[in-house]
Protein backbone atom coordinates (compact mmCIF):
# COMPACT_ATOMS: atom_id res chain seq x y z
CA UNK A 1 0.00 0.00 0.00
CA UNK A 2 3.16 2.45 0.84
CA UNK A 3 4.20 2.43 -3.12
CA UNK A 4 0.96 2.89 -4.45
CA UNK A 5 0.73 6.11 -2.01
CA UNK A 6 4.09 7.10 -2.87
CA UNK A 7 3.43 6.39 -6.82
CA UNK A 8 0.41 7.94 -6.59
CA UNK A 9 2.37 11.12 -4.97
CA UNK A 10 4.79 11.24 -7.63
CA UNK A 11 2.33 10.58 -10.75
CA UNK A 12 0.45 13.63 -9.21
CA UNK A 13 3.67 15.66 -9.45
CA UNK A 14 4.37 15.34 -12.63
CA UNK A 15 0.59 15.75 -14.18
CA UNK A 16 0.60 18.95 -12.36
CA UNK A 17 3.60 19.47 -13.46
CA UNK A 18 2.81 18.92 -17.28
CA UNK A 19 -0.53 20.63 -16.58
CA UNK A 20 1.03 23.93 -15.37
CA UNK A 21 3.52 23.68 -18.53
CA UNK A 22 1.35 22.96 -20.89
CA UNK A 23 -2.33 24.47 -20.17
CA UNK A 24 -1.11 27.43 -17.51
CA UNK A 25 -3.88 25.86 -14.42
CA UNK A 26 -2.45 24.11 -11.58
CA UNK A 27 -4.91 21.07 -10.30
CA UNK A 28 -4.80 22.86 -6.34
CA UNK A 29 -1.58 21.81 -5.67
CA UNK A 30 1.23 19.78 -6.92
CA UNK A 31 0.73 17.12 -4.32
CA UNK A 32 -3.39 17.50 -4.56
CA UNK A 33 -4.15 15.13 -7.43
CA UNK A 34 -1.81 12.30 -6.20
CA UNK A 35 -4.08 11.85 -3.54
CA UNK A 36 -6.94 12.56 -4.75
CA UNK A 37 -6.28 10.25 -7.26
CA UNK A 38 -6.50 7.59 -4.48
CA UNK A 39 -10.01 8.14 -3.40
CA UNK A 40 -11.96 8.69 -6.57
CA UNK A 41 -13.83 5.11 -6.05
CA UNK A 42 -15.25 7.27 -2.79
CA UNK A 43 -17.36 9.93 -4.37
CA UNK A 44 -18.76 11.44 -1.24
CA UNK A 45 -15.15 11.61 0.28
CA UNK A 46 -14.13 13.99 -3.11
CA UNK A 47 -17.09 16.05 -2.72
CA UNK A 48 -16.89 16.78 1.25
CA UNK A 49 -13.12 17.62 0.53
CA UNK A 50 -14.26 19.62 -2.17
CA UNK A 51 -17.10 21.16 -0.73
CA UNK A 52 -14.45 22.49 2.80
CA UNK A 53 -12.49 23.62 0.47
CA UNK A 54 -15.02 25.96 -1.26
CA UNK A 55 -15.97 26.96 2.46
CA UNK A 56 -12.80 27.64 3.26
CA UNK A 57 -12.11 30.15 0.26
CA UNK A 58 -15.84 31.69 0.81
CA UNK A 59 -14.89 32.22 4.11
CA UNK A 60 -11.28 33.84 3.22
CA UNK A 61 -12.85 35.73 0.19
CA UNK A 62 -15.36 37.37 2.63
CA UNK A 63 -12.67 37.67 5.28
CA UNK A 64 -10.81 40.10 3.01
CA UNK A 65 -13.73 41.90 2.21
CA UNK A 66 -13.15 44.16 5.72
CA UNK A 67 -9.92 42.31 6.61
CA UNK A 68 -6.24 42.81 4.86
CA UNK A 69 -5.00 39.13 3.80
CA UNK A 70 -2.85 39.21 1.07
CA UNK A 71 0.22 37.42 0.62
CA UNK A 72 1.61 34.77 3.14
CA UNK A 73 -1.33 35.71 5.73
CA UNK A 74 -3.32 34.24 3.43
CA UNK A 75 -2.12 31.02 2.12
CA UNK A 76 -1.58 30.06 5.97
CA UNK A 77 -4.88 31.61 6.66
CA UNK A 78 -6.63 28.88 3.99
CA UNK A 79 -4.79 26.08 5.12
CA UNK A 80 -5.50 26.64 8.77
CA UNK A 81 -9.03 27.12 7.78
CA UNK A 82 -9.09 24.12 5.49
CA UNK A 83 -7.86 21.96 8.09
CA UNK A 84 -9.97 23.54 11.14
CA UNK A 85 -13.06 22.57 8.26
CA UNK A 86 -11.71 19.15 7.90
CA UNK A 87 -11.07 18.45 11.26
CA UNK A 88 -15.04 19.41 12.03
CA UNK A 89 -16.29 17.46 9.17
CA UNK A 90 -14.44 14.56 10.32
CA UNK A 91 -16.11 15.22 13.94
CA UNK A 92 -19.55 14.58 12.53
CA UNK A 93 -21.86 11.83 12.95
CA UNK A 94 -22.13 8.81 10.47
CA UNK A 95 -25.28 9.89 7.81
CA UNK A 96 -27.50 7.62 7.08
CA UNK A 97 -27.64 6.43 3.94
CA UNK A 98 -29.88 3.93 3.18
CA UNK A 99 -29.87 0.66 4.85
CA UNK A 100 -26.14 2.03 6.42
CA UNK A 101 -24.33 4.91 7.37
CA UNK A 102 -21.81 6.90 5.90
CA UNK A 103 -18.84 8.18 7.56
CA UNK A 104 -17.90 11.60 6.30
CA UNK A 105 -14.27 12.30 5.79
CA UNK A 106 -12.12 14.47 3.71
CA UNK A 107 -8.77 13.54 1.81
CA UNK A 108 -5.85 14.63 3.84
CA UNK A 109 -5.28 17.67 6.36
CA UNK A 110 -4.13 20.21 3.96
CA UNK A 111 -5.44 19.34 1.04
CA UNK A 112 -8.62 21.42 1.07
CA UNK A 113 -6.75 24.30 2.08
CA UNK A 114 -4.21 23.90 -0.72
CA UNK A 115 -7.48 23.49 -3.26
CA UNK A 116 -8.76 26.53 -1.46
CA UNK A 117 -5.74 28.74 -2.31
CA UNK A 118 -5.42 27.59 -6.16
CA UNK A 119 -9.58 28.29 -6.15
CA UNK A 120 -8.55 31.85 -4.90
CA UNK A 121 -5.37 32.43 -7.35
CA UNK A 122 -7.21 30.99 -10.53
CA UNK A 123 -10.70 30.32 -10.41
CA UNK A 124 -13.15 27.60 -8.63
CA UNK A 125 -13.88 26.53 -12.43
CA UNK A 126 -10.79 26.07 -13.57
CA UNK A 127 -8.92 24.65 -10.67
CA UNK A 128 -11.79 22.08 -10.14
CA UNK A 129 -11.62 21.09 -13.76
CA UNK A 130 -7.41 20.48 -13.31
CA UNK A 131 -7.90 18.42 -10.22
CA UNK A 132 -10.77 16.40 -11.36
CA UNK A 133 -9.03 15.60 -14.81
CA UNK A 134 -5.24 15.30 -13.50
CA UNK A 135 -6.86 12.84 -10.34
CA UNK A 136 -8.46 11.11 -13.42
CA UNK A 137 -5.45 10.34 -15.00
CA UNK A 138 -3.09 9.90 -12.56
CA UNK A 139 -6.00 6.82 -11.31
CA UNK A 140 -5.95 5.52 -15.19
CA UNK A 141 -1.66 5.54 -14.51
CA UNK A 142 -1.95 3.43 -11.13
CA UNK A 143 -4.82 1.19 -12.55
CA UNK A 144 -2.48 0.11 -15.57
CA UNK A 145 0.32 -0.43 -12.66
CA UNK A 146 -1.75 -1.85 -10.03
CA UNK A 147 -4.54 -3.54 -11.75
CA UNK A 148 -7.95 -2.40 -10.12
CA UNK A 149 -7.76 -2.82 -6.44
CA UNK A 150 -6.53 0.26 -5.37
CA UNK A 151 -8.20 0.05 -2.37
CA UNK A 152 -6.88 2.09 0.83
Amino acid sequence: MENIITLSIGLGLCVSLLFSEFFGIAAGGMVVPGYIALYLDRPLVILATVAVSLLTYFIVHSLGSFMIIYGRRRTVLMILLGFLLGWLVRTLEPVPMGPQAVELTIVGYIIPGLIAIWMDRQGIVETVSALVTSSAIVRLILILFFGRDLAL
